[in-house]
């Protein structure tokens, strides 16, 4: 069985947020889906979690970060193309989401990102697979 990484994030609005990332494409697992909290399939082997804050809470003593005025994670996703990284950042800027930082493009890779409504980073990249040295 190969490892999978399900990456847990605090919410104000469940639906809000569920509403932001269908517009961008992802959908969510029902078995894992309540009023608390919901299972985006990000890939084979990667979900994020979707918690709403109260329920977040019950997870740790800790005080939840501010994602919109602190940085708490930043969430890196490869992409199939640059066109891919500039079509999902464009779809969550129209869907409420905002862009942080300019595009970068490095030549061998390009990257830009958007934060979401909840004010948590992502961060999508393309690398040129030319430019990655062989194993």
């Amino acid at each position: 069985m190969s490892t999978k990484i399900f990456v847990n994030l605090p919410v104000k609005d469940l639906k809000r947020s569920v509403e932001f990332f269908t517009s961008l494409g992802y959908t969510f697992n029902p078995h894992f889906t309540d009023e608390k909290a919901t299972c985006m399939i990000v890939g084979e082997d990667i979900f994020v979690m979707l918690l709403v804050e109260p329920f977040f809470k019950t997870f740790t003593p800790k005080p939840i970060a501010d994602a919109a005025r602190s940085t708490e994670v930043l969430i890196a996703l490869s992409a199939e193309s640059r066109e891919k990284v500039d079509e999902l950042v464009a779809k969550a800027v129209a869907a409420g989401g905002t862009t942080p930082m300019p595009a970068q493009d490095h030549g061998f890779m390009y990257q830009h990102g958007y934060q979401d409504l909840d004010g948590h980073m992502w961060e999508l990249v393309w690398m040129d697979p030319k430019a990655i040295p062989p194993q």
